[in-house]
C-alpha cells in the first residue's frame, strides 16, 4: 500500500489513484529565465522519485512538466518585473530566445541527472487561448472582475481559499501585500491577477496577446496571463479537471498553490488535486541559497569542480523530499564515495540472479524496499536497506540483482556504469605489493604503493591481497 503525506489534510493517506493503475501527475516546472541553481534541481529530482517509485511498483504515470516563459512576475505575487523579460534585458535577447536558451541547458542538467522525460513538457506561451477560456469561465461565474489594470480573482467568492495553506482568511483580507497594491480598483488585498493588461506597470511589456477582457486603457484587451493562471489552463488542457497529483516546493503552497486551487475548481466545480505533495529547500552550509553569496550552485559548478552529475543525485537520495537538506562540499565527497562503492561492487559481482531465484533472505531485502518506499516515497530509509543488503551473507549474485532492481527507483545508472580499465602495469604493481608483504619487506611495499598513488589510483590492503581501485 503507498502513502504519501498530503499537504491539503496534514496526514499521510492511502494513495487511490482516480483510474486503477494509472496516475495524472503535475508538477511544477521552472521559470526559464536563467541557469537553474542544485536547490531547484532537487526539487525536480524529488518529483522524479516520485515517479520513478510508482512506475516501480506498476502504475502508468502521466507525466506533465511544464516551462513558464511568460507571466512570473520577480514577486511570486502580482509585483515586480516579469521574470522573462529581466532575463532578456540582461542578455540582450528576446524573451523566446531566452526560454529557449535556458530550457536547453535545464534538459542538459535533467539528462545528466538522469531524470525521466516527462510525458508532456508544455510551454506556457503555448496555451494562451486555453488560459484565455479560463479566465472567461470565471468572469461568467461570478469569481472574477476587471479593472483598467488587470482581470482579478475575488478571493471572497470562494469560500475555502486557505484550505492548503491554513492562512487565517482575515488576515490576508486586512494586511496581506496592502503596500504593494498599485491599482485602486482592486477590491481586496489578497486578490489575485488573472490576466495583466498591458497597461500601468506592463505598458511596454515585450510579450503580449489580444484578449476578450475590457480595458479602456489597451485596445483589443491586449496583455498577459498571471503565473498562476497558467498551471491551471495547462493542468485542465493535458490531465483534465481533476488530477491524482500536483507537486512542486514548499513555497507554492501560500500563494500559488492555493491560487491554482481557487481558480480551477470556481471554474470547474470539481476538485482540482487529489493529493498535493511539497518538497522542502535545499540549504548551503545551513544557509539559504544566494547567488549574491556565491552560493546558488548550478550543476555546471558542481561538475568543474570534479563531481559527476550522479554524485549530487546521490546526495539527493539522502534526504527525504519534505526534509530540508544541507549541501556542504564534504557532504558531497561523501556521496561520492558510497555511489563508487556502488559502482565497484556492480563490477565485482559479475553473475545476477533473476527475482524469482532469489532466496528467502534477499527476497526479504525486496519486500522491506518496497515497504520503505511505500511509506511516503522514504528513499533514504531505502537507500539504508541497500547498504544493509551489500554487508549480509546472501550470494553475490542475489545482492547484484537486487540493487539493479533498487537503483529503478534510484536512477543511478548502475547498470550502464563501465569502470574505467586500471593498466595492466598498475595490476602487476599490486601483485609484486602482496608479494612483499607476504615476505615481510614492508618497506619495498610501501615503496610501490607509493607508485601506485602517484597514478592517481587507492590502494587497500586486504588479508590476502593488495587490491587497487579508482579514487
Amino acid at each position: 500500500m503507498l502513502t504519501l503525506f498530503n499537504t491539503l489534510t496534514r496526514k499521510k493517506e492511502e494513495f487511490q489513484p482516480i483510474s486503477p493503475g494509472q496516475v495524472l501527475f503535475y508538477h511544477c516546472g521552472p521559470t526559464v529565465y536563467w541557469t537553474q541553481h542544485i536547490g531547484n534541481l532537487r526539487g525536480m529530482t524529488m518529483g522524479d522519485l516520485v515517479r520513478r517509485t510508482m512506475e516501480y511498483m506498476g502504475l502508468t504515470v502521466k507525466h506533465v512538466r511544464n516551462y513558464t516563459d511568460v507571466g512570473h512576475l520577480t514577486s511570486d505575487s502580482d509585483t515586480g518585473e516579469d521574470k522573462m523579460e529581466k532575463g532578456a534585458k540582461r542578455e540582450g535577447k528576446t524573451p523566446d530566445e531566452i526560454a529557449t536558451l535556458y530550457i536547453h541547458q535545464f534538459e542538459i542538467d535533467t539528462q545528466a541527472l538522469h531524470l525521466l522525460e516527462p510525458t508532456v513538457k508544455p510551454l506556457a506561451t503555448a496555451y494562451i487561448v486555453d488560459m484565455i477560456a479560463l479566465v472567461s469561465t470565471l468572469l461568467e461565474k461570478g469569481y472574477a472582475y476587471t479593472t483598467d489594470l488587470a482581470v482579478y480573482f475575488d478571493v471572497t467568492t470562494f469560500e475555502t481559499y486557505t484550505k492548503l495553506s491554513h492562512q487565517q482568511m482575515d488576515k490576508l483580507m486586512e494586511g496581506a501585500g496592502k503596500a504593494e497594491v498599485s491599482d485602486p480598483r482592486k477590491k481586496h488585498a489578497a486578490d489575485f491577477v488573472l490576466w495583466f493588461f498591458t497597461a500601468g506597470v506592463h505598458t511596454n511589456a515585450l510579450q503580449y496577446w489580444p484578449s476578450p477582457f475590457q480595458s479602456l486603457l489597451v485596445k483589443n484587451g491586449e496583455g498577459f496571463p498571471g503565473w498562476h493562471l497558467e498551471c491551471s489552463a495547462m493542468t485542465k488542457a493535458l490531465l483534465g479537471n481533476t488530477i491524482d497529483i500536483h507537486m512542486g516546493g514548499v513555497e507554492h503552497i501560500p500563494v500559488h498553490h492555493t491560487n491554482e486551487i481557487a481558480q480551477s475548481e470556481a471554474a470547474n466545480g470539481v476538485p482540482f488535486v487529489h493529493y498535493w505533495l511539497h518538497n522542502e529547500h535545499l540549504l548551503v552550509n545551513d544557509k539559504k541559497m544566494a547567488k549574491s553569496e556565491g552560493t546558488g550552485f548550478s550543476l555546471s559548478e558542481i561538475i568543474d569542480h570534479g563531481y559527476d552529475p550522479l554524485v549530487l543525485r546521490y546526495f539527493f537520495l539522502q534526504s527525504h523530499y519534505r526534509s530540508k537538506q544541507n549541501f556542504t562540499w564534504e557532504a558531497l565527497d561523501g556521496a561520492k564515495s558510497a555511489l563508487t562503492t556502488l559502482r565497484e561492487y556492480i563490477g565485482t559481482w559479475k553473475e545476477a540472479f533473476s527475482e524469482h531465484e532469489l532466496s528467502k533472505e534477499a527476497f526479504t531485502f525486496k519486500q522491506r524496499f518496497l515497504c520503505a518506499i511505500s511509506d511516503d516515497i522514504n528513499v533514504p530509509q531505502a537507500l539504508g536497506i541497500v547498504w544493509e543488503m551489500t554487508k549480509s551473507d546472501i550470494s553475490q549474485g542475489e545482492k547484484r540483482a537486487l540493487l539493479l532492481d533498487f537503483d529503478r527507483v534510484f536512477g543511478l545508472g548502475l547498470a550502464d556504469f563501465k569502470q574505467e580499465a586500471i593498466p595492466k602495469e598498475i595490476l602487476e604493481l599490486a601483485t609484486k605489493i602482496t608479494e612483499l608483504r607476504k615476505e615481510k619487506k614492508f618497506q619495498e611495499a610501501d615503496a610501490l604503493r607509493k607508485q601506485i598513488t602517484d597514478r592517481g589510483y587507492s590502494v587497500q590492503d586486504t588479508a590476502n591481497e593488495t587490491v587497487v581501485k579508482l579514487q
